[in-house]
């Protein structure tokens, strides 16, 4: 059996070589964990609560309509609904927006980044709707002849 002696020179070598392979590995370890983290995580995540918020937005028009639809020509109606405390384990905001370019209203539904806008069906031109909430507690619909 014939022993091989390493010279200095492929000493030195091998530990360039082990010591890139590793420092490429740990960038691509890094990459990874970030990537990982907006794709697998984040996306998903931001979607359910697109249609979530979509879900919600859509509840609250159809509400706001069918209270228009019952408003009597003289006196109040208010109904109260409620909808999910949070979306995918966050707060998130609802508030009534109106288009100053045209008579469209929307329910617009949001969430740092996310966000639907649900068209208030119709009922834009006639009646103007204003308020925000959370999704925290009972919430109110309310309509008065009188404008009050």
């Amino acid at each position: 059996m014939t022993r091989r002696s390493i010279t200095d020179d492929e000493g030195v070598s091998n530990l360039v070589e082990y010591m890139t392979i590793s420092g490429i590995l740990v960038v691509l370890l890094i990459v990874m964990t970030f990537s990982v983290n907006a794709i697998f995580m984040e996306g998903p995540s931001d979607r359910l609560a697109y249609h979530s918020f979509v879900d919600i937005g859509n509840g609250i028009s159809t509400r706001i309509v069918d209270v228009y639809v019952l408003a009597p020509d003289n006196g109040s109606i208010t109904t109260a609904f409620n909808i999910p405390d949070d979306v995918a384990g966050q707060d998130y905001q609802v508030s009534l927006d109106v288009d100053r370019h045209s008579s469209d209203q929307k329910v617009v539904v949001s969430r740092d980044d996310v966000m639907s806008r649900i068209s208030i069906a119709g009922i834009g031109a006639t009646m103007g709707v204003a308020g925000n909430t959370t999704g925290t507690g009972i919430n109110r619909i309310s309509y008065n002849s009188s404008g009050v």
